[in-house]
């Protein structure tokens, strides 16, 4: 079909409302109007889409989208005919979401040649009732989306799409648009292969985003980091991507208790729900979608503001895709990613049982995430060297590495010995091996080659494996390595590197940083650190003793009762102005946090502003109720009535453990009723002796204080039982 570039012109601002159009867009549906294959490698917010939207209008028939995901179609689908309003039947999608009814509607569209554009899900391209369907239609086109999903070697890779040449084969021919955000040298070739499209125009775009900016955190604290993060860009549109459904639904539960408006999305929901909630981030009633990475491919929301990795990636194709999502208008996108190398750890588990060469390829692509975390040259520069492509500049001045560069020295050494151990291998192994030869690591593996007799084994042990392969990272990215994707990233020596061996000189490398790993989980424990004492505000500290002292005399209760010092401690820190922030105080719970805190947030948001304090802003981090299996369960088994001796049995405790468990389930301010137990347990009159000494005598909750009032016939268990049931009595 022959079409002028004025008259297409007039079409993009018919149909789109567009003056221009945006990099390669135009040479590219020019390309598809005149029967050619094209290769079109456009990072996110490039405009793919209009380049098959635009020609599937203007030329004759049907164009045939393949697309994985269900949400993508829906969203595209509304999209076109918005633009186009006088007939709703000129885009539809076929996937496994409609009902018979809706199948009828699509067919008959179809066959009257109403349907310009047809979004197709692959698994539905299969069925031979919509193969034979296809075949009485005229096809304008194949457009295949997210061609990434072809190969082995991308991050997204679907066994159904290496079909699609088959099937294309089957319902008729007609050129082949191939689209992806994003896809290395080696996997755009894997594609072009699988469709049969060699020779196909190539058309591929930068896939520098000069407005994104690029950081990496150490997974610590996370969810505290996150939270101060998003109420720093409040009113920002963001999307946070998890590994895990579970994960998914945890961190949009944190966020909602933090009054941040936050959904959920993942397969696990039903498609209804899904719809709704991408909806409703389109819509902006919320702020923030937690996902998988099953979210966004291809959703049109040009002004997310942030992007952030909770888990990292599995790939660097999939973050850069995820991370892509972020600034497609043009205007900022923070890209933040958390990194703690027992996440690595924790992939490769998932890769075991796995084919050899999955496992292998999947290593290969974690090995790469590892190396972009820890880098401390230019993350821009590395991720456009993963993708074949060379950033001429020595910072860009827009990631955490450029804005913060590390100490750089001269690694002329350094280079050498790299380069003559990857030759002394005979460029035969992986970053890694060779990394721990250098080292002097010494494993089966290593002597398996008698790699350990090497001239060159430890002639860096005073290095870490760590450290050399940072030096091997840089060695590729100067071009002086190449890693052999074929054979699963063996190294190899370039000319460069020979000319380099040949004649060294000085050359500066940074070493890359030491991750270090959290203690646990979460970073923190129901809302406040562990441990206390020190580093409050000493005067407000005072104030908020006397204040318990008051009420304790007013109320007949010793002081320990109402609020320990621990938890006044807590609160000199965190500044804590509304009952919801107290309730993350140390040993504060919603029980005492209602009963007694009235005042005591009164008295701290009085002090606040009369010295203009600057509260510290992880305060708003409100953690989720700690839902621990031994807390519910012992809750449980006391409503019950079980024997104590039998709960500590079920869990594998210890009496003594199983007693400090109900402590810090009274003292965060729930009520326990152990009478049952105590009835069998301790002697009336001694059980009313020891209340009368808490209730009256008592000057702190010291368990040695009691024992050396109330005397030698007294346990030390007798006392910490019954002063259970007095904090848990008064207390809550």
């Amino acid at each position: 079909m022959e079409i002028t570039s004025k008259e297409l012109h007039d079409h993009l601002k018919k149909f789109f409302g567009f003056d221009s159009f945006k990099g390669t867009q135009e040479a590219i549906i020019q390309n598809l109007l005149e029967g050619k294959d094209a290769f079109v490698l456009m990072p996110t917010g490039g405009g793919k889409s209009l380049c098959y939207q635009l020609p599937a209008l203007l030329l004759e028939g049907t164009a045939v989208v393949v697309s994985p995901l269900i949400a993508l179609m829906k969203n595209q689908v509304d999209a076109i005919r918005g633009f186009v309003e006088e007939d709703m039947s000129i885009a539809h999608f076929l996937n496994s979401s409609l009902n018979r009814q809706q199948l009828n509607d699509v067919r008959n569209a179809l066959l009257t040649g109403h349907t310009k554009l047809l979004y197709v899900a692959p698994e539905s391209l299969t069925k031979e009732d919509n193969i034979q369907l296809l075949r009485q239609v005229k096809i304008s086109f194949y457009a295949i989306d997210e061609a990434h999903c072809i190969s082995e070697w991308g991050h997204d890779f679907r066994p159904e799409y290496r079909r699609i040449q088959q099937l294309i084969q089957e319902i008729g021919k007609a050129p082949i648009m191939a689209l992806t955000a994003t896809a290395t040298p080696k996997v755009q070739n894997d594609i072009q292969k699988n469709l049969g499209m060699l020779d196909a125009t190539l058309f591929k775009s930068s896939f520098n985003r000069e407005n994104l900016y690029y950081e990496v955190r150490p997974k610590l604290q996370i969810d505290k980091e996150i939270i101060k993060f998003i109420k720093a860009n409040s009113g920002k549109s963001g999307i946070i991507y998890c590994l895990s459904r579970r994960k998914v639904e945890e961190v949009a539960d944190l966020l909602v208790v933090n009054d941040i408006r936050a959904l959920p999305y993942h397969a696990g929901l039903d498609s209804h729900t899904r719809s709704q909630n991408q909806d409703s981030f389109l819509m902006e009633e919320v702020e923030v979608i937690v996902a998988t990475i099953a979210f966004g491919m291809g959703i049109d929301k040009p002004d997310v503001r942030y992007v952030i990795h909770y888990d990292i990636p599995k790939s660097l194709e999939g973050y850069y895709q995820e991370t892509g999502r972020a600034g497609r208008d043009g205007g900022e996108g923070q890209c933040i990613a958390f990194y703690r190398y027992k996440d690595i750890q924790k992939l490769e588990k998932f890769m075991q049982g796995k084919p050899v060469a999955e496992q292998e390829i999947g290593k290969q692509l974690l090995l790469d995430t590892v190396a972009y975390a820890e880098t401390n040259t230019c993350r821009r520069k590395v991720l456009l060297h993963y993708f074949g492509e060379e950033y001429g500049q020595d910072s860009c001045h827009n990631c955490d590495n450029c804005l913060y560069p590390k100490v750089q020295f001269d690694g002329q050494d350094q280079l050498c010995m790299v380069l003559e151990t990857v030759e002394a291998v005979k460029q035969q192994f992986k970053a890694e091996h060779v990394a721990n030869i250098i080292a002097g690591q010494s494993n089966s593996i290593i002597k398996s080659y008698n790699h350990h007799l090497l001239d060159l084994f430890g002639i860096g042990k005073d290095k870490s494996p760590h450290f050399w392969n940072a030096i091997i990272r840089q060695a590729l990215i100067l071009k002086m390595l190449d890693k052999n994707i074929e054979h699963y990233g063996l190294l190899e020596l370039t000319e460069k590197g020979r000319a380099f061996l040949r004649d060294p000189e000085p050359i500066m490398l940074t070493e890359d940083r030491e991750f270090v790993e959290e203690e646990d989980e979460d970073g923190f424990v129901g809302g406040a650190p562990k441990g206390g004492g020190g580093g409050g505000d000493l005067e407000l500290l005072a104030l908020l003793k006397d204040l318990r002292h008051d009420m304790a005399k007013k109320l007949k209760l010793p002081a320990f009762v109402i609020f320990q010092d621990p938890s006044l401690e807590d609160m000199s820190i965190q500044y804590p102005i509304s009952i919801n922030e107290l309730k993350n105080c140390q040993g504060v719970g919603e029980g005492k946090a209602r009963k007694f805190g009235k005042e005591f947030v009164a008295l701290i948001a009085k002090y606040v502003e009369e010295n203009e304090i600057e509260r510290p802003q992880d305060m708003v981090v409100k953690s989720l109720i700690n839902k621990s299996s031994n807390k519910v369960y012992i809750i449980q088994s006391i409503d019950r009535q079980l024997q104590f001796e039998d709960i500590a049995e079920a869990k594998g405790m210890q009496m003594n453990e199983l007693f400090d468990e109900i402590e810090v389930i009274i003292n965060s301010g729930t009520k326990l009723n152990i009478d049952y137990y105590l009835e069998q347990a301790i002697d009336e009159d001694k059980l009313e002796e020891i209340f009368d000494y808490f209730r009256h005598d008592a000057a702190s909750e010291s368990i040695e204080d009691a024992l050396d009032a109330l005397g030698r016939d007294f346990s030390e268990e007798e006392v910490r039982l019954v002063r259970m049931k007095f904090l848990s009595e008064l207390g809550n």
